[in-house]
């Protein structure tokens, strides 16, 4: 009886929250999840994608997104994944609520899909960079479409004069096909971008598109019926160089003290800019400003079409090179193997790109050491998703961090975001850095190096621990000239004499960050009187001294009963610098020996009356160089 009055009296508001979230509990594309896995089922895909049955269309399946109450498909991106042969009938053609379909850098072959006329609600399409041929559809079916880009496949035919019914479209990329005939007239106010070049066309470019610069129609047999050749410009303008007479009287020592007094004024104002030029530069390669750039030149835009970005097994990302082209990006850093990039793709996904400089190995070598490195997945050893190489470029593709590097958080500027870091946050991070190095030297037989440890290639995951970027590129790039090598402060002594760095001069710069985590100070830092002054030589100096205290970050001073650690860790640092390589001790025996102090730090930890916030830092310089 207790439990049917229960029922009666909270029956209404039971009924009420099921009603309202009960949508969003079960929801789920079931016809739209159906069609999908048909598509993949019966198209090749060298890529494997994480599509199943038993899994979340909307919540879990790459390259799709659904609308917000989870009941229909409404994109699919699946650039670069692999797709090879046509798109089985009767399959994405179901997607009827799709806006956005995005097959881009594939293999796809055959006919354009006789069945994506049904889908009405079409907006964007990218099927370029595939192997599609035969005429192009009647476009007045897709009456919402802005964006249609059919470029470099094997079409053939006539323009259809149907495009110019779609009128809400912004971009038409119809380029590097074998189109002919005529360009019908289209004569659609909102069209922003138009691509028509290296086709087959012929006769006059319609008045309606004058307006597009001539780039668009290059690659063709066209001319133009209106424009008209410039006129015909004067050789000289009029009274050109016609001294008056009062120039003619100018005496000539006059005319000798102004051009003495120019050239001056000249070299003077030269000099300024030089120096003005030099001071930026410098700034910009310590802590380098946020500036929108382009990752698009030259070299981009004639690379190889049969290059693709390579991605490694188990990597989630779906973009291809085209997407880098066109996402915006943020230089980061400059270092010694070239220029990071903070890339923001379209789908929302944020990477880091490597732009290399004076690669010296073959492909053949360089795609040997991408594999290596593509293999390693660890926790403290930051993910290489893709790499592309051509000719002129040689771009790696990996993880981004938001926190920004080890470098950053250390020296950047207090007051501008930045807080001191407390003693844990700085045990996190070695201790994360040497597990991630003792891996990577455990992988390839035992025989891969890192290269490049440094603080500003040393970042922090989701739990605060150090992890370590920029693996193995040592090995496919130039030797870094001594000059450069000395002014970093992390190589090893031997580096600098046989420009080849192994897994003892890993340990050499791991014992540097050590240094640099304790102390605060930079490798190689200038002191009040301008000053260079080396860590290592400096550490040495002032513990053989019998001054350990004044050693230490004067930030870690406020933190109590943490000497003792410190004191160790100094001691773990010096062992690592030493000027013997076969006397450093090896990465597996650094762990245990990192991982020694924090265990004793876990029973030392100060209160939370002394212990300062340590929140989360987010600085512009969250790249590994």
């Amino acid at each position: 009886m207790l439990l049917e009055k229960m029922g009666k009296e909270i029956n209404p508001l039971f009924i009420f929250v099921l009603v309202a979230i009960f949508p969003f509990i079960i929801a789920e594309p079931v016809q739209d999840k159906q069609a999908l896995l048909d598509f993949i089922g019966h198209i090749h895909h060298s890529r494997s994608l994480n599509w199943s049955k038993e899994t979340s269309v909307c919540n879990n399946w790459i390259g799709v997104t659904c609308n917000s109450d989870h009941s229909r498909v409404i994109a699919l991106r699946l650039p670069g994944v692999g797709l090879g042969g046509p798109i089985p009938v009767n399959t994405l053609g179901r997607l009827s609520a799709v806006e956005i379909i995005s097959l881009r850098s594939n293999g796809i072959s055959g006919s354009f899909p006789s069945d994506f006329a049904q889908l009405k609600n079409l907006t964007t399409l990218y099927l370029q960079f595939n192997k599609l041929s035969g005429t192009l559809p009647d476009f007045s079916v897709w009456n919402n479409l802005t964006v249609l880009d059919l470029s470099n496949n094997g079409f053939n035919g006539s323009i259809p004069p149907s495009v110019s019914k779609l009128t809400h479209l912004t971009i038409l990329n119809l380029s590097n096909n074998s189109l002919s005939g005529d360009i019908p007239e289209i004569n659609i106010p909102s069209l922003q971008h138009l691509d028509l070049a290296n086709n087959n066309l012929t006769g006059i470019v319609p008045k309606t598109l004058e307006r597009f610069p001539s780039w668009a129609f290059s690659g063709n047999n066209l001319s133009s019926g209106n424009a008209l050749p410039p006129p015909a410009l004067p050789s000289q303008p009029p009274n050109a160089h016609r001294p008056s007479k009062k120039a003619k009287k100018l005496a000539e020592p006059s005319l000798l003290g102004i051009i003495i007094g120019g050239s001056l004024l000249l070299f003077v104002l030269v000099a300024l800019l030089m120096i003005c030029c030099h001071s930026m530069k410098q700034k910009q390669q310590e802590f380098p400003t946020k500036k929108e750039v382009s990752l698009k030149n030259k070299a981009y835009e004639n690379h190889d079409k049969n290059t693709r970005l390579v991605f490694f097994d188990g990597c989630n990302l779906v973009f291809d090179l085209e997407d880098l082209l066109r996402a915006s990006a943020e230089v980061l850093g400059k270092g010694t193997f070239g220029v990071t990039y903070k890339a923001a793709l379209e789908d929302g996904t944020t990477v880091a790109v490597k732009r290399l400089k004076e690669v010296t190995s073959g492909k053949r070598e360089f795609e040997q050491q991408m594999e290596a490195v593509g293999c390693i997945k660890h926790e403290n050893v930051s993910g290489v998703g893709a790499y592309y190489y051509s000719k002129d470029e040689k771009l790696v593709v990996h993880d981004y961090y938001n926190q920004g590097s080890v470098s950053a958080l250390l020296h950047g500027k207090i007051g501008e975001g930045r807080r001191p870091m407390d003693w844990e946050t700085r045990l996190r991070i070695a201790i994360g850095a040497v597990k991630g190095i003792a891996y990577i030297h455990a992988q390839n037989n035992g025989k891969l190096v890192h290269g490049n440890i440094k603080a500003s290639n040393v970042f922090r995951n989701s739990e605060g621990y150090g992890c370590v970027s920029d693996i193995g590129l040592a090995a496919v790039m130039s030797p870094v000239p001594p000059s450069a090598m000395r002014a970093a402060g992390y190589r090893a002594p031997e580096v600098t004499d046989t420009r080849r760095t192994t897994q003892a001069s890993d340990v050499y710069s791991y014992g540097v960050l050590l240094l640099e985590l304790l102390t605060g100070k930079s490798p190689v830092h200038a002191t009040g009187g301008e000053e260079i002054v080396h860590l290592v030589r400096w550490v040495h100096s002032v513990v053989r001294e019998e001054w350990t205290a004044e050693v230490f970050d004067i930030e870690l001073l406020r933190y109590p009963n943490i000497e003792e650690e410190m004191v160790e860790m100094l001691q773990i640092g010096m062992s690592c610098v030493v000027r013997i390589p076969e006397q450093r001790p090896k990465t597996s025996v650094l762990v245990k020996m990192v991982e020694g102090i924090q265990r004793e730090n876990m029973g030392n930890q100060p209160s939370s009356e002394t212990k300062p916030e340590t929140s989360e830092i987010i600085p512009s310089s969250s790249v590994p160089s």
